[in-house]
């Protein structure tokens, strides 16, 4: 059966308006207290402070084990508290990556000695993860990848490079996917993920601004960098399926249509305001298509909770995401033309953000190639 034919909304759990009213008071009182301001772009703004306040109040780890400075609550629980996070616009970009995927990832594949080392600070907010997959050459075809770990006396010599690897310059650590073996027919084999120590390892990096002039991403370059065997994430070879695990984390949050919230919201007022029956109509599409992707995204959470393998789900999710968020600031650009399109304007904002927006989690035509595959296409 196909995985789409299994995908149904879950219920959510009860107790849910009470989780969604205490988040709302937090964040009111860490905004009084930090000051941030509201930005629809969930990594664009690094707070050590935030993300230890979250921590503090349990709700980073939701769904680990107490023993690691987890809740043990459900992928549901997250859900909303990821949801109410970018409804915000909360600046997560200290702990997300680390949150979202780098601890599940270690949860499921670590070594017992990583995962007590690791999982509590990332719970607490203290731990911060960037993501070492794409590569200059390679882009979103990770089976291309040519940053190679080779095995040495004590360890293990990597060499290669990195890009976009979102905030490396500020974060304690790296998930890297190197080649430690042959690629076989399917390109899938002989690859192994490693922990990279950004703070202590030899590893350069280079920073990549963006069209903001913000400096977010970076290219990681490793020239002869020497780790521990004990960095080895797993059991060698077996990267590919540990990838693939990580990456329906991070493919298929809310995070991958709330990118222009806070502009569709400005122009739903806007449109109002004026009392203009055409764009609201426009928006009320627009609203019905944020819904849709909603519901896709809980199922996608239910089969998380059930221990399921949503990856061509996730890819769907990812890619109808990154439309709905150019066709939000399609659809803003025309009901708003004397709007202010400065860096510091939401809409000015997303004219320079929304093009990375399909890039991150993998293209458009790799999503389609997944889901394609899935459907019997190719």
């Amino acid at each position: 059966m196909s995985i789409f034919a299994q995908l149904t909304p879950p219920v959510l759990p009860e107790g849910t308006a009470r989780l969604r009213a205490e988040l709302r008071e937090f964040l009111a009182e860490s905004r009084r207290a930090l000051g941030w301001t509201p930005n629809s772009n969930f990594i664009g703004v690094f707070s050590a402070e935030f993300s230890r306040l979250l921590g503090a109040r349990g709700y980073l780890g939701v769904t680990w084990p107490k023993e690691y400075g987890g809740q043990a609550s459900s992928a549901l629980d997250r859900y909303i508290v990821t949801e109410e996070l970018l409804a915000a616009g909360a600046p997560c970009a200290a702990h997300w990556v680390a949150d979202r995927q780098s601890g599940p990832l270690l949860l499921r594949f670590g070594s017992e000695a990583q995962r007590r080392d690791l999982l509590p600070g990332i719970a607490r907010g203290e731990c911060y993860f960037s993501i070492g997959m794409s590569e200059p050459d390679a882009g979103s075809d990770l089976a291309a990848v040519r940053t190679r770990a080779t095995r040495t006396p004590r360890g293990w010599r990597i060499d290669g490079a990195k890009v976009w690897t979102s905030n490396a310059h500020v974060n304690h650590y790296a998930i890297t996917l190197c080649r430690t073996g042959p690629a076989g027919d399917s390109r899938h084999e002989g690859l192994s993920q490693f922990l990279i120590d950004l703070k202590t390892d030899s590893v350069r990096i280079n920073p990549i601004l963006n069209l903001l002039g913000d400096h977010e991403f970076n290219e990681m370059v490793f020239d002869g960098v020497e780790i521990p065997a004990d960095r080895l994430i797993g059991k060698e070879g077996d990267g590919w399926t540990q990838v693939r695990s990580e990456l329906a984390f991070e493919r298929s949050g809310p995070e991958r249509f709330f990118g222009t919230f806070h502009l569709l919201t400005s122009t739903v007022e806007a449109a109002r305001a004026r009392g203009d029956k055409a764009a609201e109509r426009a928006l009320g599409r627009l609203i019905v298509h944020f819904l849709s992707l909603r519901s896709l995204s809980l199922a996608v959470a239910g089969v998380l909770q059930a221990g399921g393998d949503p990856g061509v789900a996730a890819a769907l999710v990812k890619d109808m995401g990154a439309r709905f968020e150019l066709d939000v600031l399609e659809v803003a650009r025309d009901l708003m033309p004397d709007a202010a399109t400065t860096p510091d304007d939401p809409l000015g904002r997303a004219i320079l953000q929304v093009p990375s927006y399909a890039l991150r989690g993998g293209t458009p035509e790799i999503m389609r190639s997944i889901i394609a595959r899935e459907l019997g296409l190719r």
